[in-house]
């Protein structure tokens, strides 16, 4: 397997990644940012890419939500979590934080350390970058301005920088959620805590045009542990929802629901089924088990073959 990810080398996303079981022993190849590592799959350069989907402190990562939603269709083939930690690096002339003039980061793990940047280095300015890690780096790049860096544990010490504080996020225990992408192909087989994605653009701006798509969930038990909003791009007003629900294809709740929501958005796009990295199965009522809908299609059955020829 050939495996890219959001890298350089030491992001959260590679640890990510090497929850994969054959991922350690597999070739991995960073990506610049998370369009480069879904193009290097959709094109045939790497097999599957890691890339992080949503954090528990910041929502969704609007970048991989776009990404997948458009263009060549992908799929989602399995989930992992990572609790995040960060520390905060330095040049080797930086003695202490008063001498902070510049931090850099990827601006998701600035806004996990805003709080104690403000109490801390209110004098310092955050210089965004395209990773924690590439950020890190920087303080090794005499070309670079900032000073100091916002990363993981784990590459500060890969690169021996220099670590002023650790555990400087402002959520202990934050998790952040990546997803294993690839080329649509086999859908996994159901675990029994299973959960499905879906793109779902909204096809006009109307009073219930939100309702007509989520009852469509409501009236087959069908739980939804995600939902956001996404612009598409194409003017205001229009939008599309990414949602990701409780259950698999496989389940007859989850089957009947994706039959309705294709009447009402013909344009969706299913980005899988796949294996939830932690978390119960769902409790379904009686009248949303397979046994319930199988009985009532038998039934529907039954009385379709009374109609007159």
């Amino acid at each position: 397997m050939i495996y890219t990810y959001l890298g350089p080398a030491g992001t959260f996303t590679e640890a990510a990644l090497l929850q994969v079981p054959d991922a350690r022993d597999s070739k991995r190849i960073p990506a610049a940012n998370v369009n480069a590592a879904l193009e290097m799959v959709r094109t045939g350069e790497a097999e599957a890419a890691m890339v992080p989907i949503e954090n528990s402190v910041e929502g969704g990562v609007t970048t991989t939500l776009d990404a997948i939603a458009t263009g060549e269709a992908l799929q989602i083939m399995r989930e992992a979590l990572v609790t995040i930690t960060f520390v905060l690096a330095v040049r080797q002339n930086i003695d202490s934080i008063e001498q902070i003039r510049s931090v850099s980061t990827h601006g998701h793990a600035w806004a996990q350390c805003r709080n104690w940047a403000e109490s801390n280095i209110p004098q310092a300015e955050f210089v965004p970058a395209s990773s924690t890690a590439a950020g890190a780096l920087g303080l090794l790049d005499d070309e670079t301005t900032h000073d100091a860096a916002i990363c993981s544990p784990l590459v500060a010490e890969e690169r021996g920088l220099k670590i002023l504080r650790t555990g400087i996020e402002d959520n202990a225990g934050a998790v952040t959620r990546f997803v294993l992408v690839a080329r649509p192909g086999p859908i996994p087989a159901p675990t029994g805590v299973d959960k499905s994605t879906v793109i779902l653009p909204l096809a006009e701006d109307r009073p219930g045009a939100l309702m007509d798509i989520l009852e469509q969930f409501v009236v087959r038990g069908v739980n939804l542990s995600r939902i956001e909003s996404r612009p598409t791009g194409e003017g205001m007003g229009k939008y599309f929802f990414s949602v990701d629900v409780d259950g698999h294809l496989a389940q007859q709740r989850v089957a009947d629901a994706l039959t309705g929501l294709h009447r009402v958005c013909p344009d969706l796009r299913f980005l899988g089924s796949y294996p939830a990295a932690q978390g119960l199965s769902s409790s379904v009522d009686a009248h949303n088990s397979d046994d319930a809908f199988s009985k009532a299609q038998q039934w529907v059955s039954g009385l379709k073959s009374r109609l007159a020829k």
